[in-house]
């Protein structure tokens, strides 16, 4: 038989091995285990394999984390602001919606336990909102868009990136010990969120746009929120890196925007690798095509994984994979030694690394 074709023995010398859980262990101990079995078991062990690999290589790799979906009202904050604490995190893509809720949550207001078989039209006259089953406060939603806008008013009228205007909220979230947008202004870790507009920062920043036009500002005096300058910055980030490791929770704009920062790095400076690591948590399915479902393996075809790239996806409701996947490879201690990169900027210059 060729060497090239695998033989009923090769095939047949790896046995699946049962989990025993007859004797106490801990959460990286169990996702170990979860490497001999099958499944999603499985490839979540393989997440946390390469995760572990990302942040093992004494910062070799700047790790970029995309966040898309209910991570706040999932319960999930804390676990990705300690990761942040940790170090394991150099930069974040974002959808608006969970920065968002991350400094609603700062300013003192909770999400609450609900059900998903709710009345809601009877919430809504409470002004009451539904995630599924969790419930926010709408009234103090509107609190928290009024008080975003009115912090845009205190600031000079110019061009800020998302990474701007995020640190300015996360320099106000910086006491509350659990919050995402406070770690990342602590530990200096950019934080991009290229679709801004599409959530309820946008509608605060909205808010303060109104007035400034009311005021009679003309439209070239008024603050703008630059995306553009964001693909220049996180170009420069990419390609200053001596290597990448991507993480996405979810799909959605994080996902291809972490994707696309290779490509514009390749665009604006030419012969850039793709990503060396890259693990995603999803639901979502590569049959329809959408690029939330996708696989990674297609993303090499756009050169965005490196064509040597260790990668895998697991199909896990995040509430559930992100515990074990955080938590075991939080147990570990080679990343201890790891030092988040240190990011300096002159306005939208990168200063080298």
């Amino acid at each position: 038989m060729s060497k090239d074709v695998p033989s009923r023995e090769d095939l047949l010398k790896t046995p699946i091995k049962m989990l025993d859980l007859s004797e106490k262990t801990s959460i990286g101990t169990l996702v170990d285990h979860f490497s001999g079995t099958s499944f999603q078991a499985r490839k979540l062990s393989q997440c946390v394999d390469i995760f572990r690999k990302m942040v093992d290589e004494d910062g070799t790799h700047t790790v970029m984390l995309g966040m898309s979906g209910a991570l706040i009202a999932a319960g999930l904050r804390k676990v990705i602001s300690d990761m942040i604490k940790m170090g394991l995190i150099d930069v974040i893509a974002t959808t608006g919606a969970v920065v968002y809720q991350d400094f609603y949550q700062a300013m003192g207001y909770d999400h609450y336990k609900g059900d998903s078989n709710s009345d809601d039209v009877l919430l809504h006259k409470h002004m009451i909102d539904r995630i599924y089953d969790t419930y926010v406060d709408e009234d103090k939603f509107r609190e928290t868009d009024v008080n975003i806008g009115h912090i845009m008013d205190t600031l000079e009228h110019r061009k800020y990136s998302t990474r701007e205007f995020l640190a300015i909220l996360g320099e106000k979230c910086q006491e509350d010990e659990d919050s995402i947008l406070g770690a990342a202004y602590n530990m200096g870790v950019p934080v991009y969120c290229p679709a801004i507009a599409d959530s309820s920062i946008g509608i605060g920043l909205s808010t303060a746009y109104k007035r400034s036009r009311e005021s009679g500002m003309g439209m070239d005096e008024i603050f703008h929120i630059d995306t553009i300058r964001d693909n220049f910055e996180i170009a420069q980030i990419v390609h200053q890196s001596k290597a990448t490791g991507a993480i996405y929770l979810g799909g959605g704009v994080p996902k291809n925007y972490i994707n696309d920062a290779i490509v514009m790095a390749d665009m604006l400076y030419g012969d850039q690798d793709g990503h060396e690591y890259a693990f995603q948590v999803t639901m979502d399915r590569a049959e329809w095509g959408g690029l939330s479902g996708s696989t990674l393996g297609e993303a090499q075809s756009w050169g965005k994984i490196d064509s040597e790239a260790t990668y895998a996806m697991v199909h896990v409701e995040m509430s559930v994979a992100i515990p074990l996947i955080a938590g075991a490879v939080m147990e570990g201690r080679n990343w201890r030694k790891r030092s988040v990169a240190d990011f300096v900027w002159e306005d939208d210059k990168l200063l080298p690394l």
